[in-house]
């Protein structure tokens, strides 16, 4: 008996009309569809006119879910996978059902289409040649400074997802390592009725988005440091006047010495002797 391929089919963020004739074609053939939202998914279905069988299969499903669509592949069944909107394992669920679908032998194949992450920065006026995806940011601890580091000392633009509620605390903390005057942009609710692109500072959006809370879905793009190509040598002294204003913040030693190695050419190792000095 052959085994079944994976379809992971890219759905529109909010516009039905953004399905590719293909995905359409797929989703109405394959008899099994592992849906993050099977509300929404549905709704989809529907639309296209598609009766597949419906699955729930998210971040939170258990094992057996995932052993259940293993074992509907491994019997010949092909499966369609989708999230609630844009492309699956972008920052959602089912990068582990691809990897264990093609170890176990099965078809993976990908039909491409709507991207939050593309579609945002098609329209935010920043470089595109080279940028950075950082998904959803850790909301607190060690972690989340680490990754705002990145953001910080980053040479080209950087996209990432943020709920509409947190995104201004997320402004705020960007403002506090990238400085004021960086420029980004705000794209909500993409190609949906109510889209929304705001562009400028750092600090303006975050003063904008304080007095016009959001709502919907959100994807901040963050202009780079300025930089053609990451820095190559080390400021010692910058490093000392950075590690000394994470140190000032309460910050413990290491997570100093962490964040000091993300944020600039120098290891773990020395930035750690470095903090200990201080």
């Amino acid at each position: 008996m052959s085994v079944g391929t994976l379809y992971v089919i890219a759905t529109p963020l909010g516009n039905l009309g953004d399905l590719s004739e293909r995905a359409a074609k797929v989703l109405r053939e394959v008899p099994l569809v592992a849906a993050e939202d099977t509300r929404r998914t549905k709704i989809l279905l529907q639309h296209i006119g598609a009766h597949p069988r419906v699955l729930s299969f998210h971040a939170h499903s258990p094992e057996a879910r995932l052993q259940d669509l293993l074992r509907i592949l491994g019997e010949g069944t092909d499966v369609a996978l989708l999230t609630d909107a844009g492309t699956p394992t972008v920052s959602d669920p089912g990068s582990t059902l691809v990897q264990r679908a093609r170890d176990a032998g099965a078809g993976v194949v990908s039909v491409p289409g709507p991207s939050a992450v593309v579609a945002a920065l098609s329209i935010s006026g920043m470089p595109a040649d080279r940028y950075t995806f950082l998904g959803f940011p850790p909301r607190k601890g060690s972690s989340r400074r680490r990754l705002l580091g990145h953001v910080a000392s980053s040479p080209w633009t950087v996209v990432l997802f943020e709920s509409a509620r947190r995104l201004v605390q997320l402004l705020d903390d960007l403002v506090a390592v990238c400085g004021p005057d960086r420029v980004g942009a705000v794209a909500r609710e993409l190609t949906k009725v109510h889209e929304e692109l705001k562009a400028g500072t750092l600090s303006d959006l975050g003063v904008y988005y304080r007095e016009h809370p959001p709502r919907g879905e959100v994807t901040v793009v963050v202009a780079g440091c300025g930089s053609d190509t990451p820095r190559q040598e080390t400021d010692e002294e910058a490093v000392r006047e950075r590690a000394q204003t994470l140190l000032a913040g309460g910050m413990s030693r290491r997570d100093v010495a962490d964040q000091l190695a993300d944020e600039f050419p120098v290891s773990r190792r020395q930035a750690y002797r470095l903090v200990t000095r201080l």
